[in-house]
């Protein structure tokens, strides 16, 4: 899933100790334009902090996966990118290539009518 809008936002880096080492998580505020702009918080993890180097006031397009997981009998929601672009550069994996016509043939085929062959034809379709 992919958002664009503007970082309006940085939140303060957390950082921790888990049971596979040190971890560092940084959170962003992105706003998505329209007609009631809405505000959308995500986060990185590790290396991708430094990776990206989101600053405040910069258009972003910023692919994420959405996950709920369920402590205590709460849920909580994150928000997490793994690809953060400028907004409206085109990633070569993401832009489609253009496909070739497989029934498209470049000569004619014995039997084949085209338009200006059957002008005195009769049927009327």
């Amino acid at each position: 899933m992919e958002i664009t809008g503007k970082v309006v936002q940085l939140l303060p880096k957390q950082t921790g100790q888990g049971k596979n080492g040190v971890w560092e998580k940084q959170e962003y505020i992105l706003e998505v334009p329209g007609t009631y702009p809405k505000k959308v918080c995500f986060n990185l993890w590790g290396d991708k902090i430094a990776k990206f180097a989101i600053q405040e006031g910069q258009d972003l397009t910023v692919s994420i996966d959405v996950e709920s997981r369920e402590y205590n009998g709460r849920w909580y929601t994150d928000v997490k990118a793994w690809n953060v672009q400028a907004a409206g550069a085109a990633s070569p994996a993401s832009a489609p290539a253009p496909m070739a016509n497989p029934f498209a043939s470049e000569a004619p085929v014995a039997g084949d009518v085209s338009a200006s062959d059957s002008a005195d034809d009769d049927l009327p379709f």
